[in-house]
């Protein structure tokens, strides 16, 4: 009896202690949170040196089959007058505000619908290794309004497939809420930040954008 109750003693601290030297997982941030906080949830990784085709994220899209597909989406949410529409759900004209540099566009020939995160980008940090399904929905995604920008068309073509590491909107006072947004997005989509890129976000969001205060988006 003795020796059957040491051995359940012994099992029973062993598991203790095994139950003690398992590493806590930490429960993901929820709710509002300083942006720090969000970019220390992002994890690090070399990007990836699959070759890169555009044609792997398919968009535009009609996704809820309305007949307007996600640039018409874009520039229909984010104009600041009433579209006007011609044939279809093709939009001629409106009032667009691009916070990147500042100007105002009435003719949607002179705004880009940018991916906040480049594709190519995405491409680099995780997508590489997605379903096409999966893909075709941050090409898309309509679900957080950072994640597609109506600017202007030749600012956005400066910007090109550069992180935050090289490239800022020329606007001044704009830096927080863009870095602010990259980090939004990186987090949602699960997208990874590369030892330059995490240097450069870190250096932009430690100063006086450290206590900017944002809700945790839902995941893409």
């Amino acid at each position: 009896m003795r020796s059957s109750l040491a051995i359940k003693i012994v099992s029973a601290i062993a598991l203790t202690l095994i139950s003690l030297a398992a590493p806590v997982e930490a429960a993901a941030p929820t709710g509002e949170v300083e942006i720090s906080q969000l970019l220390g949830e992002l994890q690090t990784a070399s990007p990836s040196t699959q070759p890169y085709d555009r044609a792997l994220f398919v968009h535009w899209i009609d996704a809820d089959g309305d007949g307007c597909d996600t640039r018409q989406e874009v520039l229909i949410e984010e104009s600041l007058a009433p579209v006007v529409k011609g044939s279809g759900c093709t939009v001629v004209s409106g009032k667009w505000y691009s916070w990147y540099d500042g100007a105002t566009w009435t003719n949607p020939s002179d705004v880009d619908i940018d991916h906040f995160v480049p594709l190519s980008e995405a491409w680099k940090s995780g997508a590489a290794s997605w379903t096409p399904d999966r893909r075709r929905s941050f090409a898309n995604d309509l679900g957080l309004d950072t994640g597609l920008e109506a600017v202007t068309d030749n600012v956005n073509q400066s910007k090109s497939n550069q992180d935050p590491s090289t490239w800022v909107p020329p606007l001044a006072n704009v830096e927080c809420r863009y870095v602010t947004d990259w980090v939004l997005m990186k987090y949602r989509w699960d997208l990874t930040v590369d030892t330059t890129e995490l240097a450069a976000l870190n250096e932009k969001i430690s100063g006086r954008c450290a206590s900017t205060i944002v809700t945790v988006p839902p995941k893409g």
